[in-house]
């Protein structure tokens, strides 16, 4: 860490920085996301979202938050809940698909992902990730969310930790050590100290329980594995030398026993188009999709359709 006094600024960012009385869009800021941030909700082009033949229709990425929704219904399907069969579409939110009416229409807040689930009378719209798995926990029987109400506590407890610490390790270190426009040492020192201290939470909670809320896995596991066994595993902004993220023992047994499991690994690869072409499967409309639809397997057929 660079040296300074009390009243200099780091040499990496202005010094003479004071901010305006009235703040002001500059659309050349924001770094790698510049082109679709916007202080403004609501859509920016007409586009009808598609609907495939299963109940539950999901619009996503494979970003930690878009794997917490496809983990869910792999999981489910593996339990033998027909009725969790899905079509998973792709929204490539570099390019603004967020922004599409249809889109804006069942997420007002134009983020991944979401979910309309129309094997109800009146298509039933469900937006945010903790959403998503509660409402499919909830209309499977109780699959993955217990019963008993101090397990259920506890898993709730859980999943609304990540749903409140995520944005610190997304929006805050990943950002401004991965994507920001500028190094910026003050940001990245105050969002590192945090997620250091998110990490050692997790690990110390781990080191006497085997899921994240006992001895059961359930939506909180699900909820918390992409964003935090993603970064305990190297896998987030390549930040795991500077973390030093193998100091998490704890953490990182829950997040290889997550990982070992074939739905998780089946979840990860939907709506995912980065990584080893095997592992990517932009589209998922049917189970067999897994063996003849990813990214490699298309390759070898470019005239075949999703």
């Amino acid at each position: 860490m660079t040296e300074t006094t009390e009243t200099d600024a780091p040499a990496n960012q202005p010094a003479d920085y004071e901010p305006a009385k009235i703040w002001t869009w500059d659309k050349a800021s924001g770094g790698r996301f510049a082109a679709i941030n916007r202080p403004i909700a609501g859509p920016t082009q007409d586009k009808e979202l598609p609907v495939g033949k299963h109940p539950i229709q999901l619009y996503s990425l494979a970003t930690p938050n878009g794997v917490k929704a496809t983990v869910m219904l792999e999981e489910l399907l593996a339990l033998g809940h027909e009725g969790a069969e899905y079509d998973a579409w792709l929204i490539n939110i570099g390019e603004g698909d967020q922004f599409g009416s249809g889109y804006v229409d069942i997420n007002p807040n134009s983020k991944i992902p979401v979910m309309v689930d129309r094997s109800v009378p009146e298509p039933q719209r469900v937006f945010e990730s903790a959403s998503i798995l509660v409402y499919l926990a909830e209309k499977f029987g109780g699959a993955f969310l217990p019963g008993d109400l101090k397990a259920r506590t506890e898993t709730f407890n859980w999943l609304f930790w990540q749903m409140g610490s995520a944005p610190y390790l997304g929006g805050g270190f990943g950002h401004f050590y991965a994507y920001a426009p500028m190094k910026i040492e003050y940001a990245i020192d105050r969002f590192a100290m945090e997620v250091k201290r998110q990490l050692d939470v997790l690990d110390r909670h781990l080191a006497d329980h085997e899921y994240m809320a006992g001895s059961d896995y359930t939506i909180a596991d699900m909820a918390i594995w992409p964003w935090y066994g993603g970064m305990a595993k190297g896998v987030l902004y390549e930040a795991a030398e500077f973390l030093q993220v193998h100091e998490y023992t704890h953490l990182n047994r829950w997040a290889d026993m997550i990982a070992e499991r074939p739905a998780v690994q089946r979840g990860r690869m939907v709506n995912r188009v980065w990584g080893e072409p095997e592992t990517q499967l932009p589209e998922r409309h049917d189970a067999s999709d897994f063996e003849t639809k990813t990214a490699d397997k298309l390759a070898e057929q470019p005239d075949k359709v999703l």
